[in-house]
């Protein structure tokens, strides 16, 4: 999957996820969440360790960031931070819209969109899942290889 950032709407966000992407804090995690026709979940560190399952979900960068909240919709395709319900809590976990959302909208940090890929964000938005809340954990592991930030043309994309 390619996104493309947002710098415009939320610069702290796409500052931290490229800051972690680029230190590898992604690489070797999962999707842990999928919740069908909401949206797919990744970004705990906790979840490279299968032993600490009973925690996935909770994991962080050892911070906190600010809230960035736009009036950018919550579309398909759209990437996001998860957090608590304090708007103050997100760190590293992230959300991709599997369809529209519009009831997050102007209450999660969106930063971003798919904008090649789709085909896999379909397929993951459609894997087995049960157990954890909502039903909602993957059966077979869904691995985060790694999250490399590139340029629009080193993406593929024009």
């Amino acid at each position: 999957m390619v996104v493309e950032f947002w710098p415009e709407t939320a610069p702290k966000t796409v500052d931290n996820f490229k800051k972690l992407a680029s230190d590898a804090f992604y690489d070797g995690t999962c999707f842990h969440r999928i919740v069908k026709g909401f949206m797919v979940q990744g970004g705990d560190p906790l979840t490279k360790d299968p032993g600490e399952e009973f925690r996935w979900g909770t994991g962080d960068p050892g911070y906190k960031i600010e809230a960035e909240f736009s009036d950018r919709p919550h579309n398909k395709g759209v990437l996001s931070m998860a957090r608590s319900s304090d708007p103050d809590s997100a760190g590293s976990q992230f959300f991709i819209c599997l369809a529209p959302a519009n009831f997050l909208d102007g209450q999660y940090t969106c930063f971003g969109e798919l904008i090649k890929g789709e085909e896999v964000l379909d397929a993951l938005g459609s894997v087995a899942c049960g157990g954890g809340g909502e039903n909602s954990r993957p059966e077979e592991r869904q691995s985060v290889l790694s999250i490399t930030i590139v340029s629009r043309a080193d993406a593929g994309v024009e």
